[in-house]
């Protein structure tokens, strides 16, 4: 890496990149390992996502992950990360309730587990509470279109602002979390046109996760990226290894081997 990519990245810098064109890769991190891995890589923003929920506990949804299982994960992905923007997801119902209640539970993030900024899902509804945080110094991030925790209303997880009055909905409620003070805005699952002409309108980067190749960045599950959560194969991902059945295949041999007697064999004994 070059002296500059080796720099921490840093919401400021951010805002550079949209406007030096330079795209910014995002992705998820669960842990320690997976966490030192993708900061030696060269990724820009590590996201502490609450799919943590689904891929790493195995449950249906977003929806059951607390503050508590939050900050552990945040805690362990911290110890990994030298350079990148570690982000947050706040869970259900951390933020919804009032915006004191928000800042109290935002302000955990960074004094237990000294995260860089928050994410928080919604439009104008959640502009003050938005408002609120980033006035006591705590970056953060919104989230627009498919947002996961409202997947009960959603009936699911399918493209959303699919027609002319959800889009402009949209585009409102982006201009609304900008003008709250929101640093950038993650836009899930929305058609391509839409997030182009959203990007090229904000002064902010915007995060694509199924919104096509127009934003500013691009996030994806790191488990699904590799391979390992095999349940799930959305349009949007592309599997850059096959990590899954690398480890299916790697358990199995070892397996072999033991019931053969043939590990440890003298190369791993004393």
């Amino acid at each position: 890496m070059t002296q500059d990519a080796q720099a921490p990245v840093t919401v400021p810098r951010l805002h550079e990149f949209k406007q030096q064109g330079r795209k910014i890769v995002a992705l998820t991190a669960y842990d320690f390992l997976f966490a030192r891995l993708l900061d030696a890589s060269g990724v820009d923003l590590v996201l502490v996502g609450d799919s943590a929920a689904q891929v790493a506990a195995g449950r249906e949804s977003t929806l059951p992950m607390t503050m508590e299982e939050a900050l552990y994960h945040c805690r362990m992905v911290r110890r990994g990360i030298r350079r990148a923007l570690l982000v947050a997801d706040m869970p259900f119902m951390s933020y919804q309730i009032t915006p004191e209640e928000a800042l109290r539970n935002a302000a955990r993030f960074f004094k237990e587990a000294e995260v860089d900024a928050l994410k928080l899902e919604g439009g104008a509804a959640i502009a003050e509470t938005i408002h609120r945080i980033t006035r006591a110094g705590m970056p953060v991030m919104g989230h627009l279109g498919l947002t996961p925790q409202s997947v009960r209303k959603f009936g699911g997880y399918g493209l959303q602002a699919k027609d002319e009055g959800a889009a402009e909905q949209l585009r409102v409620d982006a201009l609304a979390l900008q003008e709250a003070g929101a640093f950038a805005i993650t836009l899930e699952k929305i058609p391509a046109e839409l997030a182009r002409r959203v990007s090229a309108e904000l002064e902010i980067p915007t995060i694509g996760i199924g919104a096509g190749p127009d934003c500013d960045g691009q996030v994806l599950v790191l488990y699904d990226l590799l391979g390992l959560f095999e349940e799930f194969r959305p349009r949007f991902v592309r599997r850059y290894a096959e990590l899954g059945e690398a480890v299916r295949d790697a358990c199995r041999r070892y397996g072999d081997d033991v019931r053969a007697g043939k590990f440890p064999g003298p190369q791993e004994s004393y």
